[in-house]
This record gives structure tokens, sequence and C-alpha cells, in this order.
């Protein structure tokens, strides 16, 4: 660690000590995750001769987007990366949120049943499925499909046996791979594949269903490789490299897509429309920089784990556990650290540093959620971010980090904040 950080920002030397102790026990944890950014961009590379990206791939279109080159290859790139038949990418998806109730709508119909196999799913998909929320606002239960859930073991890993028996009949399955507000471990690749194989065991006809938002890169393969028929994800997340505006992208089985596509705009039109509107070139730069800006978030999420673990604080994962996404919890134990948690954060960022984050009532949260997030796009989780809903057990999710210095000086100004 650069010793002039300490002149710039006015670290006290007892933080500066901490810091470089928990950098330098983070050294192999950070040679494997180099190692995994290597292939996975390698991969991408790859993809990107394969499927002949050049120039006019970049210049978008207008109205109804007939024949835009660009999209079309971008579709094709994606699908290889992430090792499908097919992907549906898009500007236009708002949200991962929005891209999974796009997939959802998608495959199921009246009478069809979905069981979550992981617990309860993130709160903003709560309303969508209709176990939260008004009757009548247009839910998947108000259209008629039943909802089952699996929840996890004690310690949050599945309960295999029972997946194996609630999936019996259900058209499909939904894993969840990232924690959402919960302190349970993010399931790696190898953890959907054991799910697939208890899900197949059931209903081996079920469509597997990957919610992958903030898992992208994190592991050579990704949950297409393991099984599942259908992934889904944000690119202001991790498959968009911090470069990407917006969008997301839904990936998988081509008769799926296919579908999920005639959610997005309509029957009988499907990927043949949408313009893009200029969006091609950061889209595809976003995804090229992916690998290399996921492992500089991994890097700032396993020295934050250290070091707030060497403060005396309880983290999940810890610097060498098996990582399914790129999101450190710190259990805080109370709204005054929480906040000031959030604050240090802040500080930390590049954009709206003098900003003072404060809880508030966010749409689609049943609790209010402080976060903090100085980043160049509004909500971009792969931006060096935080945050948490002011509840028990007053944990902090922290995610991102575009590149590791600006994200080991806002953790460092989180520690600060609660010292």
């Amino acid at each position: 660690m650069n010793n002039g950080i300490k002149d710039i920002y006015g670290f006290d030397d007892k933080l500066m000590e901490l810091a470089q102790q928990a950098e330098e026990n983070c050294r192999e944890a950070f040679e494997r995750i180099d190692s995994v950014a290597e292939y996975c961009g390698a991969k991408v590379l790859k993809a990107f001769a394969d499927n002949r990206v050049s120039e006019p791939c970049f210049y978008g279109s207008t109205g109804y987007g007939y024949g835009d080159v660009g999209r079309d290859v971008i579709d094709k790139v994606f699908a290889q990366v992430l090792g499908t038949e097919d992907a549906l990418v898009r500007f236009n998806f708002v949200s991962g949120t929005h891209a999974l109730s796009t997939a959802l709508f998608g495959v199921l119909r009246t009478g069809d049943k979905i069981v979550s196999v992981t617990g309860k799913p993130y709160d903003t998909l709560e309303e969508v499925i209709g176990i939260a929320g008004e009757k009548g606002n247009g839910s998947l239960m108000d259209y008629g499909v039943e909802y089952g859930q699996v929840d996890l073991l004690a310690d949050g890993t599945p309960d295999f046996e029972r997946i194996t028996e609630a999936v019996r009949g259900a058209k499909v399955a939904y894993i969840q791979r990232s924690r959402g507000y919960s302190l349970r471990p993010a399931f790696t690749v190898a953890d959907i594949e054991k799910m697939v194989k208890a899900i197949r065991k059931g209903a081996p006809d079920a469509i597997v269903m990957v919610d992958n938002c903030y898992g992208e890169f994190v592991e050579t393969r990704e949950p297409s490789e393991a099984g599942a028929d259908i992934i889904i994800g944000s690119l202001i997340k991790n498959a968009g490299g911090g470069i990407a505006r917006t969008g997301g992208y839904i990936a998988g089985r081509a008769d799926l897509v296919e579908l999920c596509s005639y959610r997005l705009t309509c029957v009988g039109m499907g990927k043949e429309v949408g313009c893009t509107l200029g969006m091609n070139r950061e889209m595809l730069l976003g995804l090229f920089m992916a690998p290399d800006v996921v492992a500089a978030a991994l890097k700032t999420s396993a020295f934050a784990s250290e070091l707030f673990t060497m403060l005396g604080y309880e983290c999940s994962p810890r610097k060498d556990d098996p990582r399914g996404d790129i999101i450190t919890a710190i259990r805080l134990g109370n709204e005054e650290k929480l906040c000031a948690f959030c604050r240090g954060i802040q500080a930390g960022a590049p954009v709206d540093a003098f900003v003072t984050p404060e809880p508030w009532d966010m749409p689609g949260y049943t609790d209010k959620v402080i976060m903090a997030a100085g980043a160049f796009t509004m909500g971009a989780s792969i931006e060096l971010s935080a945050d948490a809903p002011l509840r028990e057990p007053y944990a902090v999710w922290m995610q991102g980090g575009i590149t590791y210095t600006s994200g080991k000086l806002g953790v460092m100004l989180a520690a600060r904040e609660l010292a």
C-alpha cells in the first residue's frame, strides 16, 4: 500500500497499519481473483472475435430498429460468453428486476406453478410474484400462477430433499444466486449444479431459472454451464463493466429467450424490433471490461471483509471463502453504525462524495433503506456502494468498486467513520 495516501486522506497510523496488514493477508485471494479474471477476459475476447464485432456494430438505430446489426451481434456475443443458445440484451430493461419480471411473465401461463428453491426471493420481486402488494395489481398470482417456496436450512444451504419433492409439477424452479438482504452465502456455480440435479429428480422438464445478478465473472463458469435453462442479469451490475448506463439480459435456451422477447416487445415481433439509439458501443465495451472490473470489485470485497474482521465485526464471506457474488455483508449491530458506515462509503465516491446518505422509503421495499452510492451511473452497484434495510441484524451489504484503489479507499473511509 502506498503510504502517500495517508497524507491525501489524513488516515491515522493505526488505520494505515491495519489496512496494510489486511491487504497483505488478502494476497493469495487476490491471486485467485486475477486468475479467474484472466480466464473470463479470454472468453470474452474470443466471443468478440468469433462474432465479428466491428465499428458498424456501434452505430445503433432508431424507430423500429429493423436490421440493427449491432443489436443482433450483442445478443450473439453475450450468448457465447454466458454459454447459452441465445440471449436478449437490451438497454430498455430498466433494472435486474425488470429483466426477471419479463422472463417470469414470458415463460409462465395461467395454471402454471413456480417454486423458489432458495427461500424467499429478493424484496423487489415479491410484488411481481404476488406474495406482497395489493391484489389486482397484475402480479403472476393475479394471472393464476401458483407460487411455492422451499426455505433454506438453518445454515443457509439448500434443502435438497425438499427441493426434489416441492418442484413436482412445477413449470419453473427459481434460484436466486445472490443473497439479497440475508446473511446466507451467495451460491456458487457448484452449488447451483447440485440444485439443478435435485430439481431434475423431481421435475425433469421444469425450467430452471437463475437470477444471476452480481454473479457474472466471479467464477470461470456461469449457471447456464451447470444445467440452468435461463439466466438473467443487469448491465449496471457485473455484466456492464461500469460502462453500460442501463440495461439487462436474458440468456438461455433459444425457445425460452424467444418467449421472453415476446413479453418485452410483442408476440410475433420479439427480437426483430427495438432500436438501440446509439447504446450498442457502451454495452459491448462494458462487457469487454467486465471481467477486470469484477476482479476489482472482488478485491475490494475481500479487503473489506478482512479489514472489518480485524476490527471485530462479523463479515460474510471471509477473504478465503468461496464466492458466488461480489458482495460482502458486514454485521454492524445497530442503526448508528450502519449509517456511519454508509457515510464513509459515500465520502469515498467519485461522484456526490459531499452528500450524506439518509434512510428513506425506497419503492419495492418494506423497511426504510439507506444507500451509499456515489456513482457515474445512478444505482450502478458494480460501482462501490453499500445499502441496508433498517432492521435486525443491522448488517450492511457492500458491493462494487470499478477500480481496486477507489474501492479500498472507500472501505478505509468507512472504517474511519466508525472509529
